[in-house]
Formats: structure tokens, sequence, C-alpha cells
């Protein structure tokens, strides 16, 4: 898994362009889901969400999903689970304090940020771990975030 996640940091340019197709054909799927129900649909499209995440990014399943923003560097695979930018500890040869074998998740950010369009994000806070949402799909909440902001306001970020 390491190495996959890797490379696609590498290939952040091509995931980042593939997210931006993908996400308008989620919300355009929003009346289905939501004529089915959303709790209804939350783990076909969780599963397929983890499968998917797992096998490219090593995919934590947080609920809040932050990769478009991270240079497709999952920062929940950081040992102290930092959403923000490295811990104090970084090795000189960008390596983890707590896992010396493995790269920094926030060097690999950084780095794919820099070959992002919108790579500039990286530089936007992101909200702190909410762990109800772990084992949820970040997808639907996208959707639902989307197409129907008042509602997602409404819910306070909890899938319902």
């Amino acid at each position: 898994m390491y190495k996959v996640r890797r490379w696609v940091v590498r290939h952040a340019r091509l995931f980042e362009w593939v997210y931006r197709g993908f996400e308008p054909l989620l919300v355009k799927l929003h009346p289905l889901w939501r004529r089915i129900g959303y709790e209804r649909v939350e783990a076909p499209v969780k599963a397929i969400e983890k499968g998917v995440k797992g096998l490219l990014f090593d995919c934590q399943m947080c609920g809040l999903c932050a990769l478009s923003a991270t240079g497709m560097s999952c920062p929940m695979n950081c040992p102290k689970n930092l959403r923000n930018g490295p811990c104090g500890g970084v090795r000189a040869n960008g390596h983890c304090e707590v896992k010396p074998e493995m790269r920094c998740v926030w060097v690999e950010a950084w780095e794919g940020s820099r070959r992002m369009k919108y790579g500039d994000r990286i530089q936007v806070v992101q909200q702190p771990v909410d762990f109800r949402l772990k084992d949820s799909s970040s997808w639907l909440r996208v959707v639902r975030k989307l197409a129907d902001p008042t509602r997602e306001r409404a819910d306070s970020g909890a899938v319902k």
C-alpha cells in the first residue's frame, strides 16, 4: 500500500483531474440517493469508496476527506492524526519520527500539492478529526453539502 500511496502523490495532478470530473457525477446522483434514502445507500457507497480510496490512498475512512487539499496524501496516515501540517519531529530526510521507515505524510502532501493545479488549497486549515464520522462515506457527505447546503448545516456534519 505504501508504494501505491507514494505513486499516487507523484501523480497528484492526474488524481485531482479525475476527482474534478467525478465529483459532479456524484452530485447529479443526489436526487436518486435522496429518493432511495441516504441511510440505505451509505453501506454500498462506503464499500466502494473504501475499496477505491483504500487501494490508492491507504484511506482510513475518517469521513471527512481532505485529499484534494493535501496533495492526495491522506493526513490520517500520520501516526499522530495531524490534519494541518507536520509535527516538530520530521527527520532531516523527510521521514516520520514515529515510523522512521515512512516518509512524513506532510512532506508527501507538500510535494503532491506542488503538482496540483489547485495545490494552494494545502494552505487552508482543515477541520479537526471528528471520530464520530469514522467509517462513513465522505463522498455522500460532499454530495449532500454541495446539493443541499442548508441540510448539511442542520446535520452538523453527521450522516443522517
